[in-house]
Order: C-alpha cells, then structure tokens, then sequence
C-alpha cells in the first residue's frame, strides 16, 4: 500500500486568497519530494480550525481538534509546519503539540501511545535565525507522545539577519534546501514503511 503523510501548517495566518504562506511553500516542496518515494499528502491549516486551549483529546463542544487528531492518526507520516517568530515555534505549533499531550496517557494494551508506528518530520520556515531551537522544541515534544523521528528529518529555510525576504517569495529554491528535503524524505519515507511491515511491540507485549 502507499504511503501518506498529513501536514498542519501552523501559520498564524487562516487560509485566504490574500493570505500568502512561506510554511505552505515549504510543505508543497516536502510534499513534492515525497511523492518521488510513493508518498501522497494533504495539507490543513490550524488557524481555519477552532483547536481549543487544554491537554486532553477533545476539550468538549466547539473544540475542532479531534477531526484533526484523526487525520494526524491516519497518516504514516506527520508534517508539523512551524514559523519562527521572536525565535520561537508559533504559537498555534505550541498549541498542537500541547493538545498531544494527551497520547501519553491514551496507551493501548501494550502499552503503546496512539502516534507508535508513525514517523515525524518538522518544517521550519522565517526571517532570523531560530530553525534549530524550534526543532529541537517540536521534536522533543513529538517524541515524547510517541512518533518515531528519523535521521535528519528537520528540514527549513531562514532569511538573512534582519532582512524581510520571505521563503514564498524566493523565485527558486535554495539548493541547500533542495538537498535537505530531499534527504528528510527519502529517510522519512524508509522508516514509515519499516514501521509498518515491523511495529513496535510495546512494553507490555512480551517482546512479541
């Protein structure tokens, strides 16, 4: 069976004609790169959804994040798209993962957290430096609600130091970038199908 991934872009943007968004870009070129190792993928934005403020799995009527919990689920691979601002991951990205935290207590009978089996990737797009902290804050948070992260699986695009050049507005992609999708999805890629011929057994399975 083919592979699919799901991205949220968490601009802190809603989707618009007017709306122009570098974190969209940069998820149409991961996507793009995937599609060469079988991969198909859909996009949403946060922003459109009402995803409530809380730590459980549905914060109740209103709350528009189970539909997208689900879609999140049904992926082989999952796309957190974060801009920086002030040299942070946004605010709607801090959102999600926080909503997340509810996986570590959603364990199935050995023990495995609902996102076992599926593997991450995090793209990071914005005007200053900062890519490698908001990595390192997702994939942390990522990990530790169960997704699986591969080898070089951060991939993102920063401007010159106080310059406003912004990715969406780039005539071509950077070759550096180029390089870095490329290798995020092809290791991306690989480990979602070894996770799916070979899941994990869990804590409490006895090793089989």
């Amino acid at each position: 069976m083919p592979l699919t991934a799901f991205a949220l872009n968490c601009s802190l943007k809603a989707s618009g004609a007017s709306a122009k968004s570098s974190t969209d870009r940069m998820i149409a070129d991961l996507f793009a790169t995937l599609a060469a190792y079988g991969v198909t993928g859909s996009v949403e934005r946060a922003a459109d959804y009402d995803i409530r403020p809380g730590v459980s799995s549905d914060e109740g009527k209103g709350d528009e994040w189970p539909k997208l919990r689900e879609r999140v689920l049904e992926a082989d691979i999952f796309v957190l798209g974060a801009p920086i601002w002030l040299g942070q991951p946004s605010s709607i990205a801090k959102r999600v993962v926080e909503r997340m935290d509810a996986f570590l207590s959603e364990t199935d009978e050995a023990g495995r957290m609902p996102p076992a089996g599926k593997v991450a990737i995090v793209a990071v797009v914005g005007n200053e430096d900062g890519a490698h902290h908001c990595h390192a804050a997702m994939f942390q948070a990522l990990n530790d609600v169960g997704f699986t992260i591969p080898a070089n699986a951060g991939v993102y695009w920063v401007g010159e130091a106080m310059g406003d050049a912004d990715y969406v507005d780039l005539d071509t992609t950077p070759e550096p970038v180029k390089q870095t999708l490329e290798t995020a999805a092809a290791n991306a890629a690989h480990l979602a199908r070894v996770l799916r011929q070979n899941p994990y057994c869990g804590t409490k399975a006895g090793g089989k």
